[in-house]
This record gives structure tokens, C-alpha cells and sequence, in this order.
């Protein structure tokens, strides 16, 4: 139960982490929660339709199916997350201010809800599936009962939620003038750690050299099983011994949505001191 648990507890806590900051940064957006509330349900839709696919996706490309899917996964979302935040060094502060073009603001407002889905909807998607996975490994390994699966998914999934509501309540209480930069600085690192997350499933598809690894060993300081690990993994994409691949892949997205940022950021004050 305790492993089923722990498990649970951190697929739940990643998903949870980043809905909540999504969540928490688009609060000025008028109808969010319809899109964040389909994007989940759409996750949760398509963890249905993979863990009904396990042994196909497995077996696919010489059995790193798995491992592509995952990346996949990793890269869309990174797209996306990227876009977002470009979107919002151009429009956050429009909507913090409550600017006097309400409509223009709604209708920038529903283009952004679309990434909303996607974003979501791929969160709860590859935790979904990896949880679904990792519960039928122990059950085939250790012959877990269903009841100790069900109590063990219950308790890990209600302590994912409870930490990762508990950041976005955090983030609520931020003031408004430091708010978009807060929350933009969080799903910078989030889409850079996602982005060496994906580079560390091309690896082990052995689709990607490791470029040696690991580069450093913190594992015995701050092992991934404890709940500050879990954590710093889900915010930043920590990992206690990563490849330089994985490295090199955390730098270049976080360099290329940081510059995104800054230009879309100059383009608006461009188009400001030009009107």
C-alpha cells in the first residue's frame, strides 16, 4: 500500500503542480476553468485509452514505445507552455490592468484558453498513464490485492492534490505587480525541467547519447523519494544525477522561452510608444 501510495502521490503532485499554476496564472481570464475542467477529463479520457493500450504501445518501435510516448508527450507540452508565456510577457499586464477594451481582451483571452486544453489535458494524460503502468507493475510483481491498490491510489492521489493545491493558494496571495513575473519564472523552469525530461526518455530509447553521465550524483542529499526531491522534481525537473544531454536540453529551453519573452515584452512597448 505504501508503495502504491508514494507512487500515486507523485504522478498526482506533477499534475496537480503544474494545473495549479497554469491555474493560478490565467486567474484574469474570463471562462478558464471550463478549459482547465475539460482538459483534465480529457487526460483523464486518454490515460483510459493507453492503459487499455499498454502492451501495444510497448511493443511499439522495438519495445521504447513507452519512451517515445513519453517524450512526445514532454515536448508537446513544452511547446505549449512556451507559448503561453510568450503570449502572457504581451498580454499579462493588459489583463492585470483590466484594460478598457474589454472585448479585444476576451477575445485574446479564449485564444489563449485553447493552449489551456492542450496543456492540461497532456499533464494529466502522462501522469495518468505512467501511474496506470506503474500500479500494474507492483500488482504483477508483488500480487497486490485490488483493495490495497485502491486505498494506497486514494491516499497518494488526495496528498497530490492537498500539496498542489496548497501552491496555488500560495500563488493567489502574491501581489497583482509581482504576480505575472512570479508565475511566468514558474512555467519557465516548469517547461525547461519537462524539456530535460524528455531528453532523459530519448536516452534511455537510446535515441540521444548521455553526453557522460551522470554530471553530478546529490542523490545521497536530496534523494528523489523524499517529498522536498518530488517537489524541486515537479517545479524545476530536479534530477540527483542527470546526463549532459539532459543539461544541455534544460539550458536551450529555458534560454529560447526567456528570449521569446523578452521580445514579445519589446514588441508590446514598441506598439505602445508607436501609437
Amino acid at each position: 500500500m505504501f508503495a502504491t501510495a508514494i507512487i500515486v502521490f507523485r504522478e498526482v503532485l506533477e499534475a496537480a503542480i503544474l494545473i495549479g499554476i497554469i491555474a493560478a496564472a490565467t486567474r484574469s481570464i474570463s471562462g478558464r476553468n471550463r478549459w482547465l475542467g475539460a482538459g483534465i477529463l480529457a487526460g483523464l479520457a486518454g490515460s483510459a485509452l493507453v492503459a487499455a493500450s499498454t502492451d501495444v504501445i510497448a511493443s511499439m518501435v522495438n519495445g521504447i514505445g513507452q519512451e517515445l510516448f513519453n517524450a512526445s508527450v514532454l515536448g508537446i507540452a513544452v511547446l505549449m507552455l512556451a507559448w503561453h508565456n510568450i503570449w502572457m510577457s504581451s498580454h499579462g499586464a493588459a489583463l492585470a490592468a483590466e484594460a478598457k477594451n474589454v472585448g479585444k481582451a476576451i477575445r485574446d483571452g479564449q485564444q489563449e484558453l485553447s493552449i489551456l486544453l492542450v496543456v492540461v489535458g497532456l499533464a494529466v494524460l502522462r501522469e495518468g498513464s505512467e501511474t496506470v503502468l506503474f500500479l500494474y507493475g507492483i500488482s504483477t510483481s508483488q500480487g497486490a490485492g485490488a483493495s490495497t491498490l485502491l486505498l494506497g491510489g486514494l491516499a497518494g492521489a488526495l496528498a497530490g492534490i492537498t500539496v498542489g493545491y496548497a501552491l496555488y493558494a500560495g500563488l493567489l496571495r502574491i501581489p497583482m505587480r509581482w504576480f505575472f513575473t512570479a508565475t511566468g519564472v514558474l512555467v519557465l523552469l516548469l517547461a525547461a525541467g519537462m524539456a530535460s525530461q524528455a531528453a532523459h526518455f530519448l536516452i534511455q530509447a537510446d535515441l540521444l547519447p548521455s553526453l557522460a553521465a551522470p554530471i553530478w550524483d546529490t542523490s545521497a542529499m536530496l534523494p528523489m523519494n523524499t517529498i522536498p526531491g518530488m517537489l524541486l522534481h515537479s517545479l524545476i525537473g530536479y534530477d540527483p544525477r542527470p546526463a549532459g544531454m539532459q543539461l544541455i536540453f534544460y539550458v536551450f529551453t529555458l534560454v529560447s522561452i526567456a528570449l521569446g519573452m523578452k521580445w514579445a515584452s519589446h514588441q508590446l512597448q514598441s506598439t505602445k510608444r508607436n501609437r
